[in-house]
């Protein structure tokens, strides 16, 4: 079994729960996931089984869309609705006041990076210390925000629909969202609808998952590992050649493009790997046989 499964994670669990109970449901051992979910975030969590998890790296570098509610007037220590109440104050926004200042964060912008996430500093995850009450200096990192639509605007709650880069703290926009208007903001609920080009229509919940496995319906739901580079032309190999391949020799063709990157295959249709033409030579990117 090789592929991507994309699961509807659900609130209260976290990513590396969702990779335990498919490794129950499947039997396999080589699973990952393809970009952290906190517990309290819901949506679209691909999971790489069997070859396709040498793809993982690949999805998280995706750029990803969210739903988020932001509360206007509180912040909290972890800037969502778990953590501790820091500050309060009255909201006296306008609509329109909120809707300027939700549209100022497209584009490119810096974000520094919130104390509880997983980020390392001097060799220790920032979450780690901020439960010991240690709060660090965290450098601005540069991130993109590609759209923001607002969705619903209703007394002190606002709802986001925002697509991003990778590496985008939703709950640090939303805290962000809540300076600009001098209110304070965190972030209610989150709810992750795309990673790249798979979205929230295609995710199965686990439940559904396990029923499909015990049906002996779970290969209907696997997404092929070539989808992923359905951008690059195919090119079909022959037996010596893909053995050529196989063994990691840089062969010679000719065929294609000097400096396109192809999808390619045996002569029974089975993808191999992603490999690009380099000086008239067919060089390996990534393999994907097993």
């Amino acid at each position: 079994m090789n592929g991507i499964i994309i699961i509807d994670k659900p609130l209260g669990r976290t990513s590396h729960d969702m990779v335990y109970e498919m490794r129950k449901v499947t039997g396999i051992k080589k699973i990952g996931h393809t970009g952290t979910l906190d517990p309290m975030a819901t949506g679209v969590l691909p999971v790489c089984i069997g070859s396709a998890t040498k793809m993982a790296d690949m999805l998280t570098l995706s750029d990803k869309s969210y739903i988020a509610e932001l509360v206007l007037g509180r912040t909290t220590d972890t800037q969502d609705a778990d953590g501790k109440v820091l500050t309060e104050c009255e909201v006296n926004c306008s609509e329109e006041e909120i809707r300027c200042a939700v549209n100022s964060f497209v584009g490119e912008i810096e974000q520094v990076p919130p104390m509880y996430s997983a980020i390392k500093q001097n060799g220790k995850k920032l979450y780690e210390l901020a439960r010991q009450g240690i709060e660090v200096e965290r450098k601005p990192r540069k991130v993109t925000i590609n759209s923001i639509d607002i969705l619903e605007i209703s007394g002190e709650r606002v709802k986001i629909d925002v697509s991003c880069s990778k590496g985008t703290y939703i709950r640090t926009l939303c805290e962000d969202i809540g300076k600009k208007l001098g209110a304070g903001a965190y972030m209610n609920t989150l709810r992750r609808t795309r990673t790249g080009q798979f979205t929230i229509e295609e995710s199965h919940t686990l439940s559904e998952i396990k029923e499909l496995k015990e049906n002996g319906g779970i290969e209907s739901i696997i997404i092929p590992a070539d989808r992923m580079f359905v951008e690059y032309p195919s090119v079909m190999l022959n037996p010596k050649q893909v053995k050529s391949v196989t063994n990691g020799v840089a062969m010679t063709y000719r065929e294609g493009q000097e400096g396109q990157t192809y999808r390619v295959y045996d002569n029974e249709n089975k993808f191999l790997c992603i490999s690009r033409i380099t000086d008239g030579r067919l060089k390996l990117i990534k393999s994907f046989w097993s």
